[in-house]
């Protein structure tokens, strides 16, 4: 095996062409099975490892290698930041044409517990995680990389369904903490059919600390409403890392945070500077912006609409932008407006080093420069990674 690629797999070299090979580490020679091609690749699986890396250590999950959610529990933590840092650099150069900052700084916290929230599903006999590359659902009796509350959730959930009233057509479910109350919500059922109020009320009963359509997170010493359909941030040790790195050369009279979700970076940035607005798209997500800007006292403005759409709409250039787009990143349209507008800083934070990199090549093409690169590990054991740029119109 040659090294990790972004997605979680080892490359390899072969008489069929690259190869991608899950749960091996770079430097092992592997006998392969289940060879098939897709998108250009080649896709196996390691039949054997005829010689270990000195590097390999045995996985904390009894499952890994068959659940789907990690990816390096065979590498020891360190390991794995210096490849996801190799990653990052790589796939900058390649999609980007970028070379990334000679010194990118590294934020990383705790490796194991860290998940606030997780998502499990359904089988015929069996509650877990899809089993890799399957719809197959991996029986997880414990997950090593979730918070406490969130497996004391999982056992209660798992005791709670060998009961005759548990609704047999859940198909997958969420638990999100804030490690003292646990809210479960139902993300999909059978031919979408609904769950009574009765039944969460019976399942409350069962749940520790369980919370009912919203949860109140303490973070940054803020504090912020989430509700069941709302995104937050999974890493419970990183938050307030994070939001200091997004923050970092934030300054002006003016700044917009795109993609402002619940008010995570809106309500501190909202302490910095005089005039922020936050704009968010999703309903749910919005509502509860508005909600945490007007508890938290401060003057910045929620507006409920596309990105792009109030970019659009813009004349008045901004001191300071920040965007946490999803993983399909900013895309051309709001690209386009945030050239079009020049604003002097910008930070990117993203959770896709691909996307990153092809909105970063289109800003620094028009000007901007890359003045600082942090990779944030929210995401340990998996190939997951959070990045922040920070630009600096040149």
């Amino acid at each position: 095996m040659e090294k990790w690629v972004y997605g979680g797999a080892g490359l390899a070299r072969t008489a069929e062409g690259v190869t991608l090979v899950p749960f091996v580490m770079p430097g092992e020679k592997v006998k392969l099975e289940s060879a098939r091609r897709r998108a250009g690749v080649m896709e196996a699986r390691a039949a054997e490892i005829m010689e270990k890396s000195p590097d390999r250590i045995e996985p904390a999950c009894a499952v890994f290698g068959r659940c789907g959610g990690c990816h390096y529990q065979m590498a020891p933590y360190g390991f794995q930041i210096d490849a996801k840092l190799a990653i990052l650099r790589e796939v900058l150069e390649r999609v980007g044409r970028l070379k990334a900052p000679e010194e990118v700084r590294v934020v990383q916290g705790e490796p194991w517990g860290y998940r606030n929230r997780s998502q499990f599903h359904f089988g015929h006999h069996t509650l877990g995680y899809k089993m890799a590359g399957s719809e197959k659902v991996v029986d997880v009796a414990e997950c090593p990389i979730s918070a406490p509350a969130v497996n004391a959730a999982l056992k209660a959930l798992r005791a709670a369904r060998r009961d005759r009233r548990f609704p047999r057509f859940l198909k997958q479910v969420e638990l999100f903490t804030n490690g003292e109350r646990t809210m479960v919500n139902v993300l999909d059922t059978e031919q979408g059919r609904g769950v009574s109020k009765g039944f969460f009320a019976w399942l409350a009963e069962r749940i520790p600390g369980a919370a009912d359509g919203e949860i109140f997170y303490e973070a940054c010493g803020e504090r912020f409403r989430v509700s069941h359909r709302s995104f937050f941030q999974v890493n419970r040790f990183l938050i307030g890392s994070l939001v200091e790195c997004a923050l970092e050369g934030a300054e002006g009279e003016e700044a917009l945070d795109l993609y402002a979700g619940v008010g995570l970076f809106t309500i501190p940035l909202a302490r910095r500077i005089a005039r922020v607005t936050g704009v968010e798209s999703d309903a749910s997500a919005a509502r509860d912006l508005e909600f945490n800007l007007a508890a938290a006292g401060v003057t910045a403005e929620a507006r409920r609409m596309q990105a792009e759409q109030y970019l659009e709409g813009l004349t008045k250039r901004p001191d300071f932008v920040l965007a946490d787009p999803p993983r399909a990143g900013l895309g051309k349209r709001v690209v386009k407006e945030l050239i079009r507008l020049r604003p002097p800083r910008m930070n990117i934070v993203s959770c896709d080093p691909a996307t990153l990199a092809r909105d970063l090549a289109a800003l620094c093409a028009a000007g901007y420069g890359m003045e600082g690169l942090v990779l944030i590990d929210l995401f340990p054991q998996t190939y997951h990674m959070e990045t922040v740029a920070r630009l600096r119109l040149g």
